[in-house]
């Protein structure tokens, strides 16, 4: 027993002795470590010192095609507040949108001026569909997000083998007499904007309903409601981008590849056959030619069609 009583008593001390021993070897660790003030902690929250994110002045001439907003009504205001901040923090889209603007803006803008159409349109066009041949769930195409009887209204062929809503320069033609038609109707730009979005008959009910003929004075659907002030917030950071923080050149556009046109009557069995011809592939004519829609042209009535096709050397040689 008294030999056991020694053991733990020997084994008590070393106990204590270990202790403190790691006791002054922490101590000794952390006098080591550097001090963290709290200025220090404080700069690490921040993302980056180069990044502001503030609060948007809003032009004092706002308008849409020449028409003016009603800026000293503090409703719309906050309306036309919320498209700005959305579309100008929204940065990765808005410079996809600049990018090809400077690409289709050419292609666009001329045929707009020929029919009368105030330039501020194709900023409609970006809203509409981002410059793209996009597909909406109601069916509306192309960069106008034309409707199929809409686009038959106007002449467009629509069919198995051709879409002409992918056309661009057929299908800004049909926008155009779309939007006439609604000016001389409503009697403003700004409510032939919310016709090409919500259609005349929504427009025509609710000014019945509420018994207004402004379009800043009806209470519409959430889309129509925010379309015009999105369209100029668009309208005004394309125009202006550096005044909302972005470092664009010309050099970081997206550019129309020069092309000449070639004619077809017949009809085409293959393509891609065909697109080889031309020392390209079918992926490079469609990209061109976006309103061809199958690989083949039935064409039984012999009718004439122009291809755009891109010059040599722009494209890799297919294979």
């Amino acid at each position: 027993m008294k030999l056991i009583k020694n053991i733990l008593m020997v084994l008590g001390i070393v106990f204590v002795f270990s202790t403190l021993i790691f006791a002054v070897q922490q101590d000794d660790d952390f006098s080591q470590e550097p001090q963290v003030s709290s200025e220090n902690i404080e700069s690490d929250k921040n993302v980056s010192t180069a990044y502001k994110i503030s609060a948007i002045d809003i032009p004092e001439d706002l308008n849409f095609a020449g028409e003016s907003v009603p800026q000293e009504d503090p409703e719309i205001m906050e309306r036309v507040d919320r498209e700005f901040l959305v579309n100008t923090y929204w940065q990765s889209n808005a410079l996809l949108l600049m990018k090809r603007a400077h690409k289709y803006f050419p292609v666009i803008e001329p045929i707009l001026a020929k029919n009368g159409i105030p330039d501020d349109f194709k900023y409609l066009a970006v809203a509409e569909s981002g410059l793209q041949n996009v597909v909406s769930h109601a069916g509306a195409t192309g960069f106008w997000q034309i409707m199929k009887a809409t686009g038959k209204e106007y002449s467009l062929e629509i069919n198995a083998n051709v879409d002409e809503r992918y056309h661009l320069e057929k299908s800004t033609e049909v926008a155009c007499q779309y939007l006439k038609k609604y000016k001389e109707k409503f009697g403003s730009w700004t409510l032939a904007a919310a016709a090409y979005n919500a259609g005349p008959g929504a427009i025509d009910k609710y000014m019945g309903i509420q018994q207004v003929n402004d379009y800043y004075d009806l209470l519409l659907g959430q889309e129509t409601g925010r379309y015009v002030f999105r369209i100029m917030a668009i309208k005004e950071i394309l125009s202006n981008p550096e005044k909302y923080g972005f470092e664009i050149s010309k050099e970081d556009m997206y550019n129309a590849i020069p092309t000449f046109n070639v004619e077809i009557d017949q009809p085409v069995a293959n393509f891609a056959d065909f697109a080889q011809e031309y020392e390209i592939n079918y992926k490079i004519l469609k990209r061109h030619n976006p309103w061809l829609r199958e690989p083949h042209l039935n064409n039984d009535s012999g009718k004439k069609y122009t291809l755009e096709i891109p010059n040599k050397g722009y494209y890799k040689p297919s294979k």
